[in-house]
């Protein structure tokens, strides 16, 4: 099965951005575990940071000016976040580039990586790493949904809720991107779902 995944993730054609040259570059990598169930590792932010502080999101940052590129970008931040070695894991593709509500250019990578690792949360950074069955999100189990009105056109965003994490924001939309592409969900983050709470947040 997974196999069958990742054949579709690079056969993927990820969306582009207008513009987006005069936006500071990060990357996150989207760590997918190798097994019959995959599962996708998250982790939650350290409550005291200046951005983010206490979200989930996947691990990943801003490029440095010596990073060579923005895999090399996702690779280095996961690793100093979360102690995840290179060598451990296999990119397969990028999803769509996404601009954040700081106004960063964030592109996420698609990874494989062993079914288990021991992860080393950076504590200054990362407050808890943890992972969800891909097939969650494959039946879209949203809480509710985060209307957003940005760049003229208004985006319906799930947030769900796993054990007590709250994923939402950024992150949910690339879970969207990414099993729409796996699993052919069609799940339409531009339209209203029928059978969900919708909360309004301002971009």
């Amino acid at each position: 099965m997974l196999d069958e995944l990742l054949r579709r993730i690079k056969g993927h054609t990820p969306g582009t951005l207008d513009n987006d040259g005069r936006f500071p570059e990060a990357a996150v990598l989207v760590p997918i575990t190798r097994s019959d169930e995959p599962e996708l590792v998250l982790t939650l932010r350290a409550s005291g940071l200046s951005t983010h502080g206490g979200e989930v999101a996947f691990p990943g940052g801003r490029r440095d000016p010596e990073d060579p590129d923005l895999v090399f970008t996702a690779l280095r931040e996961a690793q100093e976040e979360i102690g995840l070695a290179p060598g451990l894991v296999e990119i397969v593709g990028p999803l769509s580039p996404l601009i954040s509500k700081h106004g960063i250019k964030v592109t996420p990578f698609v990874g494989v990586i062993p079914d288990f690792v021991e992860y080393t949360p950076n504590d200054g950074e990362i407050a808890a790493v943890f992972s969800v069955p891909l097939a969650f999100f494959r039946e879209d189990a949203r809480e509710h949904t985060h209307r957003i009105d940005y760049q003229g056109r208004s985006w319906y965003v799930p947030s769900y809720r796993f054990d007590e994490y709250k994923i939402w924001g950024l992150t949910a939309i690339m879970i969207v991107e990414l099993v729409n592409v796996l699993y052919d969900s069609n799940i339409d983050l531009h339209r209203p779902p029928q059978r969900s709470a919708i909360l309004t947040l301002k971009s």
